[in-house]
């Protein structure tokens, strides 16, 4: 697996990513994630046909990020059900 060394800080850390980086115009691999229920989904798979938006936050514990989130929800509301939303 490749790993992309100092790509990243947390609190000045550096973080290693491990993984081939996506860049614009690459199609996005499936990746499962767990959702609310603690239940694993394959992401894409179960999204199929839809356009899908991945929104990240580093922790929903911190006000920023709550914030960003459930303004972001807000905003998405109003794009459709062919549109596919998940916030890691």
């Amino acid at each position: 697996m490749e790993e992309r060394a100092g790509v990243i800080t947390v609190e000045g850390n550096p973080l290693t990513l491990t993984g081939k980086e996506v860049k614009v115009g690459d199609k996005a691999p499936d990746f499962a994630a767990v959702d609310n229920d603690m239940a694993l989904v394959d992401f894409f798979s179960s999204s199929s046909g839809k356009v899908c938006i991945i929104s990240v936050v580093p922790s929903l514990d911190t006000s920023v990020c709550d914030i960003q989130t459930r303004r972001f929800n807000q905003e998405a509301s109003d794009l459709g059900d062919d549109v596919a939303i998940l916030t890691i």
